[in-house]
This record gives structure tokens, C-alpha cells and sequence, in this order.
């Protein structure tokens, strides 16, 4: 727009707009925290029932690697059709880049060396990090509760065997991201409708 035709109406009508997309930003489907939520989960349930009934479902922590095809396919489809990635979303992007590389060196550490009977705290204390810095910096309390029961559920651990470490680990899985998750994509289908 000329500057000189610019009235305080398109003047609010910008601001309204910026505001919009900046809105936008932050409404995600909560499609990643529920495939990952429910990844954590399921592969947990089969370690438990692994170690309690001696049922093995072959190496279902396969999943983890194989779910990182479709986040990266999806969050580059949605920076796309986004056309903008604010500096909150740009920060969050190298907290979970690095919260993925060092679940990756600890995996590779604990199939090397050894897991040992603290690999799970290990585990659960690294989910608390992104999960309560993301929800912190989008101000969305799931989130925040979850990376907190997960550092709760890591302290736990160091008091309980493999087998309930299995179960704690599952619940983090539920608590930080499939239950956010959820709301979020309730939250989405909502905003949709109106």
C-alpha cells in the first residue's frame, strides 16, 4: 500500500492481521506429540510386558527411527504452507534437533556400554527438557506438567526395578506428549470449526 492512502483503518486491519498470523504459529495440530506420545507408550507396554511375561515383540524401539520419516516430511510440509517461522518457533526447532541428537547418543551409548539398571532415568530425565522449555516458551501448561512429571517419574526410577522403569517410562510418554497432543488437536478441530 502507498503510505499515503494509509489509514488508521488498514493501519488496525495490518496490525490485526500480523497478530493473526502470529496466532497461527503457535496452533499446531498436536499431531507429532500424539505419534510420538503414542510411539513411547507402545514401545514401553511391550518392554514391560517383555520383562513381566517374557512376551517379546522383537525390537519395537525400531519405531522411533522409523517415525522420524514422517516428522520431518510433516514439519517441513507445515513451514510451507506457514510461509513464516517466528524466533520462538526457530528456538524450539534446535531445542527438539538437539533433544533428538542426544537421545540418539545416549541410545548408541546404552547399546554400546550397556544400559545398566539407570538408562531409563536417563531417558526420562532428557523428555523432561524440550517437553517443559516448549511448553514454557508457547505458555501451554500440558506441556509444562508433562516435562515435570517426567523429571518426577526420572527421580522415581532410581528406587524401582527395569520392570516399573517400563511402566514410568509410559507414562511419561502419556503425560509429556500423547495426552498434550490431544488437546492440541482438539484445541485445532475447534479453531477449524469457528
Amino acid at each position: 500500500m502507498d503510505s499515503k492512502n494509509f489509514s488508521e483503518a488498514d493501519s488496525l486491519q495490518l496490525i490485526n492481521e500480523m497478530i493473526g498470523k502470529a496466532k497461527k504459529s503457535y496452533i499446531t495440530k498436536g499431531w507429532a506429540s500424539i505419534m510420538w506420545g503414542g510411539i513411547i507408550v507402545f514401545c514401553s507396554m511391550a518392554t514391560w510386558v517383555r520383562v513381566r511375561y517374557g512376551i517379546s515383540l522383537g525390537d519395537v524401539w525400531i519405531l522411533t527411527i522409523v517415525a522420524i520419516v514422517p516428522q520431518i516430511y510433516f514439519s517441513v510440509k507445515e513451514n510451507k504452507k506457514r510461509g513464516f517461522q517466528s524466533y520462538e518457533g526457530s528456538t524450539l526447532s534446535y531445542v527438539w534437533i538437539a533433544f533428538g541428537v542426544s537421545i540418539f547418543i545416549l541410545t548408541l551409548y546404552v547399546n554400546v556400554v550397556g544400559g545398566g539398571k539407570y538408562s531409563a532415568t536417563l531417558f526420562m530425565m532428557l523428555y523432561a527438557i524440550p517437553t517443559f522449555i516448549t511448553g514454557g516458551v508457547t505458555t501451554y501448561r500440558p506441556m509444562i506438567v508433562g516435562g515435570i512429571f517426567c523429571w518426577v517419574a526420572s527421580v522415581v526410577s532410581l528406587y524401582t526395578n527395569f520392570e516399573v522403569d517400563s511402566l514410568l517410562m509410559a507414562a511419561c510418554g502419556l503425560f509429556a506428549w500423547l495426552i498434550p497432543g490431544l488437546i492440541l488437536y482438539s484445541r485445532y478441530k475447534k479453531s477449524k470449526l469457528n
